[in-house]
């Protein structure tokens, strides 16, 4: 378990922390369709992981609109961006917002992502 610092206050994260180098550990997540997303799925592609509490909030949605812009310019590498949202919330705001380079995903269900990379 990893310990950081939100608002002042120490937090403990639930999990374990990644480190460098490390075999990345699995998870399952959802995409927008409710179809299922697991790491062994993503072997042998380039792959970008942008994680968020929720597509909602100020920063995450600023976040997700500028890789959603970068990787209109890197060629065949897939980004996703997991939140906790509810899929048919990530669908919603991808359509409002002309996302369309950035695949989210949800680990609404049952945290297992969160879980694997001690973020939540």
């Amino acid at each position: 378990m990893a310990s950081i610092t939100f608002k002042g206050s120490p937090v403990t994260l639930v999990g374990n922390e990644v480190k460098v180098g490390e075999q990345a550990p699995d998870f399952t997540v959802l995409t927008n369709s409710l179809g299922e997303v697991s790491l062994s799925d993503l072997a042998g592609k380039v792959t970008i992981i942008s994680v968020i509490p929720s597509i909602d909030t100020g920063v995450c949605d600023a976040q997700t609109r500028r890789f959603n812009e970068e990787a209109a310019g890197l060629g065949p590498v897939n980004i996703y961006t997991i939140s906790a949202d509810l899929p048919f919330a990530q669908a919603r705001w991808c359509g409002a917002n002309g996302i369309e380079n950035v695949e989210t995903l949800s680990d609404h269900r049952d945290m297992s992502f969160g879980e694997a990379f001690g973020c939540i």
